[in-house]
């Protein structure tokens, strides 16, 4: 529909306002810039191109597919000290620990994943597996996510990803969790199962 309603989000168990006719509105505001098309392939100044000094001092190999290592300035560490205690419960903390790590996709920097070949693409994913399933082991939750571009935050035009895996589910992936589970308990099906299922008969 084109016109304003709210619209049930089972994930997260609350509803979302939609205003569709809102996007025929003209638009005044930020505009980005391309991504620039002069990246250098290979830039011995890009601490993650094969073979540069990264910040730590640590130089790469000259690696030919991907390549994992850890975050040098990682948000979580898996020796973080505990947190001081406080007397009130508004201003509780409690300890975080993990792991943070980098992968690079691919030793040129003037590429993206779709632009790799399937048999790097398939390297990646296979990396990502492996990745999930070695931190899973020690984790509850891992996160793969890359950053495209400055505006989010992306400080490195090579193709690379962020790996975090923390001792805790973050807010969204334990909301999430706890509607599936309840979903699955009251109607013996997983949700995003039968969400796939419904949506496929809907088109």
């Amino acid at each position: 529909t084109e016109h304003q309603h709210v619209r049930y989000n089972p994930l997260r168990d609350d509803w979302v306002l939609v205003s569709a006719h809102r996007v025929k509105r003209p638009w005044q505001g930020q505009l980005e810039k391309p991504p620039p098309e002069d990246v250098p392939r290979w830039d011995p100044k890009n601490p993650l191109c094969p073979g540069a000094t990264r910040a730590n001092g640590e130089v790469n190999p000259k690696y030919e597919g991907t390549f994992v290592f850890p975050n040098d300035f990682p948000a979580l560490q898996p020796d973080a000290p505990e947190p001081d205690d406080n007397d009130h419960p508004l201003f509780r903390a409690a300890p975080a620990q993990g792991v943070c790590k980098v992968m690079c996709f691919h030793p040129w920097s003037d590429l993206t994943l779709p632009l790799m070949s399937l048999p790097e693409i398939r390297a990646v994913i296979d990396a990502w597996a492996e990745l999930a399933t070695e931190l899973g082991a020690s984790y509850p939750w891992v996160q793969i996510f890359e950053n495209k571009g400055a505006m989010m935050g992306c400080s490195n035009p090579h193709p690379h990803c962020q790996v975090w895996a923390s001792s805790f589910l973050p807010n969204e992936a334990s909301l999430e969790d706890r509607s599936q589970r309840q979903h699955l308990s009251q109607h013996g099906v997983p949700m995003l199962l039968e969400y796939a299922e419904q949506e496929a008969r809907r088109k």
